[in-house]
């Protein structure tokens, strides 16, 4: 049986994460395709240092060996597999299918050579479920805990039947986390359904099949702007009716525009920091971006060894 965490009702940073991890009994171990990158490199070794997942190297082995000299590292210390170029992604994968690893994640390789192998059928990594990007966004300025968005990297232009996907697959990410009743926030430009805007429709309808009981395990609400869904008082102010209104765990994007702008700006102006996962496979893939630091890959290394294993 997987160790089964104690519900919580959120987190406030990266650094709880970190600590949640470390107190799982279950093993994490992470096989990285394409490792020969120094960032990838050093946030894998963070983790170990930090007790959250083993490394499991795969890709150009000289040179993920002279990486890990450069980190004053032996690399007879560690489990470094040689894999000819276009060929990490599947040894990665059979690494999770011979239960080696219980955790996946993209190094120096190309998005679409990694998810190749997770999606070819032989694998049986597939669940059937719509696969899409999850990420959790730290110290965000004047909110109080993680904020999840939702999908600026996978589903480019989703149909409702797909947000009813990612809202799930976001759902199933924080619960793995120890969320007990997560709360997500459908956005729009307004919070009023106009039937020329598909987001506010969309969003209307989410909300309908969540008190209906065809989507559980968390309260949606929705239509709602950004700055409504943050803010409590601009709620008020505007007359929204709105319990969880600057309080919400999630946010759910129209669309992978505004999914990866909203990121972005987060990220680049608002200077929070972040950790993603790809949700939808039999385990936590780790994809981010070639040029993400080496903080990012850590981060996304921590919230997907939390997950690794749970069942709900």
């Amino acid at each position: 049986m997987p160790h089964m965490m104690r519900d919580i009702t959120w987190y406030k940073n990266f650094d709880e994460v970190v600590a949640a991890v470390k107190q799982r009994e279950i093993e994490r171990t992470v096989a990285i395709a394409g490792a020969h990158d120094a960032p990838v490199v050093e946030a894998a070794l963070r983790a170990e240092q930090q007790d959250i997942a083993i490394p499991i190297f795969v890709g150009h082995g000289e040179k993920i060996k002279d990486i890990l000299r450069s980190f004053d590292r032996n690399p007879s210390d560690y489990n470094v597999i040689n894999s000819p170029e276009n060929t990490e992604a599947q040894t990665a994968v059979d690494l999770v299918k011979d239960g080696s690893a219980n955790v996946l994640m993209k190094g120096l390789i190309e998005t679409r050579d990694m998810l190749h192998p997770v999606v070819a059928k032989a694998n049986d990594l597939r669940t059937g479920k719509l696969m899409s990007h999850v990420v959790f966004f730290s110290n965000v300025p004047n909110y109080h805990k993680l904020l999840v968005a939702t999908d600026g990297g996978m589903v480019m232009y989703p149909t409702l039947e797909e947000k009813v996907g990612i809202v799930e697959n976001a759902v199933e990410a924080m619960r793995k986390m120890g969320y007990k009743m997560p709360r997500v926030a459908v956005l729009a430009a307004i919070e009023k359904v106009n039937p020329k805007m598909r987001a506010t429709v969309e969003a209307a309808e989410l909300k309908r099949m969540n008190r209906e009981g065809l989507i559980q395990h968390c309260i949606v609400e929705g239509p709602l702007s950004y700055d409504v869904a943050m803010d409590k008082a601009i709620a008020h102010h505007k007359g929204v009716d709105c319990e969880y209104c600057g309080d919400f765990d999630a946010l759910i994007l129209p669309d992978i525009d505004a999914g990866n702008i909203l990121g972005k700006c987060l990220i680049v102006t608002a200077k929070a920091e972040m950790g993603g996962v790809i949700m939808g496979a039999k385990v936590p893939i780790v994809l981010t971006s070639r040029g993400s630091s080496a903080e990012e890959k850590f981060f996304s290394i921590a919230v997907a060894s939390l997950m690794a294993g749970q069942t709900l």
